[in-house]
């Protein structure tokens, strides 16, 4: 058993999810990160933190069970649970079957839900513990061809805040973090619907120039690490945030989005995009 802080990481393999594991693991955690790819061991000498990589694919809830045993075998507790684990499917609404936006909530939804499902019952017993999930700006701003991708992060935001009242009452805090663009491997990664690789759909010319547009605002967008700050933050809080926006532009870009009529909103997001 370990005296430092104990935590499971989804998605840890890649962009956001290394950069906070190596971060808290230069803060003196240790780090179960999780991944289908399961990657190299790491220590940092100074602080004697550790990352520790473990599989788990967050769409099997099995594998997350599994995942979360080990941890409990070797450590007895779990501190703190970061659900960060997501992809994108661009395309649009119509053009996105229903077997592609299954694939996209089974990830970013589904795969939180299993992570929560299988760490909730833990941290209940022990009367701690902190749970932090990773949404997006596009969770309450909708994106054009990205519209199941909007949706499945907006899903995150509400079952995180559900959760927060939920489990208060067994000493667990909830916050969900809801980044930018952000300069990560998810531009690279981003999949496209069939329909929408077709030059037969309405929508092929608009979908690519939205496209591009939001692979140019990521890759000049927030570097990994000022969101894995934002997140350490508030790991070492005693009482976290429930929602938090990292970088000053994209929480002014939220607070306007609340108080400005919702068709102006969407009309600012139609000019942005075409």
């Amino acid at each position: 058993m370990s005296d430092k802080k104990i935590v499971l990481l989804t998605g840890g393999s890649a962009g956001l999810g290394k950069a906070t594991a190596e971060l808290l693991m230069k803060r003196g955690y240790m780090v179960y990160s999780g991944s289908r790819r399961v990657t190299e061991a790491q220590s940092d000498p100074n602080s004697k933190g550790e990352i520790i990589p473990v599989q788990m694919d967050v769409t099997d809830a099995k594998s997350v069970e599994a995942a979360v045993t080990r941890v409990m075998e070797e450590q007895g507790r779990i501190d703190v649970l970061i659900c960060n684990a997501g992809n994108g499917i661009a395309g649009s609404i119509e053009d996105t079957s229903e077997q592609e936006a299954r694939f996209q909530m089974e990830t970013n939804f589904f795969g939180t839900v299993n992570s929560i499902h299988a760490v909730a019952p833990v941290m209940r017993k022990q009367k701690f513990g902190k749970i932090i999930t990773t949404s997006s700006v596009a969770g309450f701003i909708p994106i054009p061809y990205q519209g199941y991708y909007s949706a499945s992060k907006a899903a995150v935001k509400i079952l995180t805040q559900t959760l927060a009242i939920e489990m208060k009452q067994f000493g667990v805090q909830c916050c969900c973090v809801l980044p930018g663009d952000a300069k990560t491997d998810f531009t690279a990664s981003r999949k496209f619907t069939q329909a929408a690789q077709s030059p037969e759909s309405a929508y092929t010319d608009r979908m690519k120039k939205a496209v591009d547009t939001m692979a140019h605002d990521e890759q000049n967008g927030m570097e990994p690490i000022e969101i894995s700050r934002a997140i350490l933050n508030q790991i070492e809080k005693k009482k976290m945030s429930i929602v938090v926006v990292p970088g000053v532009s994209y929480k002014l870009i939220s607070f306007i989005a609340r108080i400005v009529p919702n068709r102006f909103m969407l009309f600012v997001v139609d000019k942005l995009y075409s």
